[in-house]
């Protein structure tokens, strides 16, 4: 799927597709409360009320830039607390190459936090090594966000992805540590969206008087617009992370900005009460 915002072009390249088994990471939304929310249906649900998510990556493409957010699970890694996250093997680089975005092609990935679903492709293993898989781009890291990880990965599965897709990034000279308010160039701008992780960041995309917002994991799905206190069990400080959904869906309901979601696809916030409802674009 694509989108446009301006002169920026957005592509969803996805690495992995699910209906339903979600309750593991969003416990509150069952199948009850999901058929309660028509508006989710079929985008985001299915008639029977089961979530529809997905681990993607986007491609964001400025007349300058040629942007990756997130990267996804990646290829053959280990130590994951999901038992079908580990060793895997997919074409997601074929799959990015057929559309038109080769790995050297890229010169700039972006991740919006540091989690396990949103670096695992910043890295593959080349001869038992893990190496850089986007070899000409500058990796950008929250700086608050990659200093709690490099301090606080003691559990085995968060040092395990620390080890095999960041600090080699790192190791490799290919990391900028920015703050969460950064402006990476003339289109692109970050907005400081705590909660879900310590440094999570979301990302403005402004060009030509027309906005795009991509959330990362302030939501991992829209039925959190309706239910803002439904947190995510991987929230890191899940008070502050329903603030800041409140904060930021109040910040851009009613207007048009195109809304695209680290788990689910593109549409518009509006105002439902005192919460929210997501349009969507397809």
């Amino acid at each position: 799927m694509q989108w446009k915002v301006g002169r920026v072009k957005i592509t969803k390249v996805v690495e992995l597709e699910t209906v339903g088994s979600t309750r593991f990471i969003l416990p509150l939304a069952g199948h009850a409360e999901i058929q309660k929310l028509p508006w989710l249906i079929p985008h985001f649900a299915t008639e029977e009320g089961r979530l529809k998510m997905s681990i993607h990556s986007l491609v964001v493409e400025t007349p300058t830039r040629r942007i990756v957010v997130d990267t996804g699970l990646g290829n053959d890694k280990q130590g994951r607390n999901v038992p079908t996250w580990n060793n895997r093997s997919t074409p997601f680089l074929e799959t990015m190459t057929a559309a038109g975005f080769a790995p050297e092609s890229i010169d700039s990935v972006l991740c919006t936090h540091l989690h396990v679903d949103h670096v695992g492709w910043n890295t593959k293993l080349v001869e038992g090594q893990w190496v850089p898989t986007f070899p000409k781009a500058r990796y950008v890291f929250g700086k608050t966000e990659y200093e709690h990880w490099r301090d606080h990965s003691t559990e085995p599965d968060k040092a395990a992805v620390f080890k095999d897709s960041v600090r080699p990034i790192v190791d490799a000279g290919r990391a900028d540590l920015i703050p969460s308010d950064h402006r990476l160039c003339e289109e692109i701008s970050m907005i400081p969206t705590p909660g879900h992780s310590p440094g999570h960041m979301s990302i403005l995309i402004q060009s030509d008087g027309e906005q795009g917002l991509l959330t990362g994991d302030v939501a991992h799905h829209p039925c959190q617009m309706a239910h803002l206190d439904w947190s995510s069990t991987a929230d890191s400080d899940q008070s502050q992370s329903a603030k800041t959904r409140r904060e930021l869906f109040g910040r851009f309901a009613d207007m048009p900005t195109l809304v695209i979601g680290g788990h689910f696809s593109a549409g518009h916030i509006k105002r439902d009460g005192d919460a929210f409802r997501f349009v969507a674009l397809g």
